[in-house]
């Protein structure tokens, strides 16, 4: 009880400036190098996790050597997810049993080492270093692991931001995710992701990167559908080619002035 208490006011002490807000009201922040890695996390898990992400304070620089602990009950996942609340309790167990060992996935591009090209440089990182359950109080806390809180934390420019409830009527993990990727451009109303980036950002398969085809139907229109459908974007979209190879794919996109909102 006493370690309960203790992980609870330090939760309380990093958040102490957020406004006492509805989850849902809460704006989800990072920064660009994280919004366009490869998250790791399946749809439930992503509820989760951008849930307690909009508990932190963006603004505030983690304390080094302090652990961050955030909690999520069962009843704000049922809030966010739109779903009974045995359905919340089995995805916070399932999350306390996965969430260890997902990683994201940053790539950066290639870089050249006097004057020749030295290749990609892959980096793989945790999202949490503990996950707490407690089955008959229905919560979950997560401490962050240190490394991923700079990414979360302490963001004055190049990061991006939007409002949880943008995300959540969402039922596919690529359109919450292509809703980051464009979101990180919105003062512009226009993005465009190499081929490579994109697939890596969206964690394509092997058999949907062999066929862009395969990327056009089962990733890009089915999220783009949704985001219109759902968070009330107005988006166009095309493949950018060079040659007879798709070299990049490029997003023209507002949001509905009619404010379709769910």
């Amino acid at each position: 009880m006493a370690e309960i208490e203790r992980a609870r006011s330090k939760d309380a002490l990093k958040n102490r400036h957020l406004p006492d807000v509805p989850l849902k009201d809460r704006h989800v922040s990072m920064s660009n190098a994280l919004t366009r890695a490869a998250h790791g996390l399946t749809l439930a898990e992503k509820r989760l996790v951008m849930a307690a992400v909009s508990k932190l304070d963006s603004k505030r620089f983690a304390t080094e050597g302090q652990a961050i602990i955030t909690r999520i009950t069962a009843a704000e996942y049922a809030e966010i997810a739109d779903c009974e609340m045995n359905v919340a309790y089995r995805a916070l167990a399932a999350a306390g049993r996965n969430l260890y060992n997902r990683s994201i996935t940053f790539y950066a591009p290639h870089f050249k080492r006097n004057g020749k090209p030295a290749g990609e440089t892959i980096n793989h990182m945790r999202w949490i270093g503990r996950a707490k359950y407690h089955r008959q109080e229905g919560w979950i806390e997560l401490s962050w692991w240190h490394e991923v809180l700079p990414h979360l934390t302490g963001l004055r420019r190049n990061f991006t931001q939007y409002q949880l409830k943008q995300a959540t009527a969402l039922r596919s993990v690529y359109s919450w995710k292509l809703l980051e990727l464009l979101q990180r451009f919105q003062g512009t109303g226009w993005a465009e992701y190499p081929i490579d980036d994109f697939c890596l950002s969206m964690e394509a398969t092997e058999k949907q990167k062999a066929n862009f085809n395969n990327i056009r139907r089962r990733i890009i229109e089915p999220a783009v559908k949704e985001l219109i459908d759902k968070d009330g974007w107005i988006i166009m979209w095309e493949p950018v080619k060079k040659g007879r190879r798709v070299a990049a794919v490029r997003f023209r996109f507002h949001r509905d002035p009619q404010g379709r909102l769910f």
